[in-house]
């Protein structure tokens, strides 16, 4: 059985390292405290390398922005961590058979960065980076392209792990997979389509998958 996962904020903790970055980069420019949350803002939801073309103006830079951008790259990667248990969950669920793909938007240099810092690239059969084709979650084509890296085609069905209500629940519930979110501490917003499986974390997540091949 497929099961795509989400990346940052589902199997990593992106936003914490984002801060621990975002500190470091502070000190190495001797920035007021106050950059810390000009730079979280910008980059809280994604990053891309345009967005180091305003902070370096914003900030009074004098860095090249292309070499900002390798420098985030690098500094991110070191410094996310993944939420505890997905490792372990994960190479359980291969152990149990499962095809094991990551769907994630994002820029691929970034994104394959973090998923190789973390140790976690060796666990996928696939890894689909917006990046890379293309096209955007909830786009499908997303995630018929992430089924296909792992060698399965979405119309066979599986599992989309996330927690992104929109670009996660509702991309994935569209291309005919089902749904399983994270929920990191949030509530589900009243009145939007409930995902099939809704859990405290990825740990739990996981747990619910490894039920499934029993």
């Amino acid at each position: 059985m497929l099961a795509l996962f989400d990346l940052d904020n589902t199997l990593i903790d992106r936003g914490a390292g984002l801060e621990v970055w975002a500190r470091g980069f502070l000190r190495s420019r001797s920035l007021p405290p106050e950059a810390e949350t000009i730079i979280c803002e910008r980059l809280r939801e994604r990053a891309h390398p345009e967005d180091f073309v305003d902070l370096r103006a914003t900030l009074g830079l004098n860095d090249d922005p292309g070499g900002l951008w390798h420098e985030y790259v690098a500094g991110v990667a070191r410094s996310v961590r993944c939420f505890p248990g997905a490792r372990q969950g994960l190479e359980a669920l291969r152990g149990a058979g499962w095809a094991l793909g990551i769907a994630t938007n994002g820029a691929g240099d970034i994104q394959r960065a973090k998923l190789a810092q973390t140790g976690l690239a060796r666990l996928f059969d696939g890894i689909c980076v917006s990046g890379e084709v293309g096209a955007r979650k909830p786009e499908r084509r997303l995630f018929e392209a992430a089924a296909a890296e792992c060698g399965v085609s979405l119309s066979a069905g599986g599992w989309m792990v996330g927690d992104n209500p929109e670009t996660d629940m509702g991309g994935a519930r569209a291309a005919g997979l089902r749904t399983l979110w994270v929920a990191n501490g949030r509530e589900w917003a009243a009145g939007t389509r409930e995902p099939d499986v809704m859990v405290p974390g990825i740990a739990e997540a996981i747990e619910v998958l490894r039920g499934l091949t029993v």
